[in-house]
């Protein structure tokens, strides 16, 4: 498994993660992880962070793990290499501090330039994978906050920019979706009218890149970090002449 490296030093490592590759296992799937990875090129870092137990009783590491993105999204991911690293950089995403822009490929024409989507987020009661900002949902309903900016428009899609204030699971995918400009090939959050379209952009995946990263490390250098496009995005933006 061959994964880019953006930034390393003694305390953190900075990854390009690719699209397809889950963060950690869980009991359902035995496809290999972004821990597998870990634990091979780092293994002494194992026990660093909070590992998850499930219902049963097994043990899940999440060694380094700070935040997760999903299998589909590619781009910059932070992974902490001691205990000491991993509180600090646990702390700043808790105090919401740290700054992270995602860009998106949506359908249709978002009509505003800029703006905020204020919708809470809680867990769907109609299916266990999704997350929803409607009524009626699996316990609380959590606040999330997700600003945008508009990059471009072309041919009934629209390029954005999303800067989440806060860290919900799906958030992005859901608040586009609530305000019905759906991610390109979001198989979970895209209606059939959406994924039957011919044109997607050649996407086989959610058109989802965490691009820039900014975030203080434990030697007190404030890192900011781009990740380069996969090329799925780079054959997309041509496609939209950005």
């Amino acid at each position: 498994m061959k994964i880019p490296i953006l930034y390393e030093d003694k305390d953190v490592v900075v990854i390009n993660k690719p699209a397809g590759l889950v963060i950690h296992p869980d009991s359902r799937t035995k496809e290999k992880t972004l821990v597998d990875w870990i634990l091979k090129k780092y293994p002494r870092i194992k026990n660093v962070g909070e590992p998850i137990i499930l219902d049963d009783g097994t043990k899940i590491l999440r060694p380094g793990i700070v935040h997760r993105t999903d299998r589909d999204t590619t781009g910059v991911l932070i992974i902490a290499k001691n205990q000491k690293a991993y509180e600090f950089l646990k702390g700043q995403f808790k105090a919401r501090k740290v700054h992270k822009v995602y860009q998106a490929f949506l359908y249709g024409d978002l009509k505003e330039d800029r703006g905020m989507i204020d919708r809470p987020i809680g867990r769907s009661i109609n299916d266990f994978r999704k997350w929803t900002s409607q009524r009626g949902t699996r316990g609380e309903m959590r606040e999330a906050v997700t600003y945008f900016k508009v990059l471009n428009r072309k041919d009934g899609f629209t390029f954005v920019e999303a800067m989440p204030k806060t860290g919900r699971t799906h958030q992005i995918r859901v608040h586009f979706s609530a305000i019905n400009h759906p991610l390109v090939m979001d198989k979970l959050y895209a209606t059939d009218f959406y994924l039957s379209q011919k044109q997607q952009l050649d996407f086989k995946r959610t058109a989802l890149h965490a691009r820039e990263l900014e975030i203080k490390l434990p030697s007190g250098k404030l890192l900011k970090i781009t990740a380069p496009y996969p090329e799925d995005f780079e054959e997309a933006m041509k496609k939209i002449k950005i």
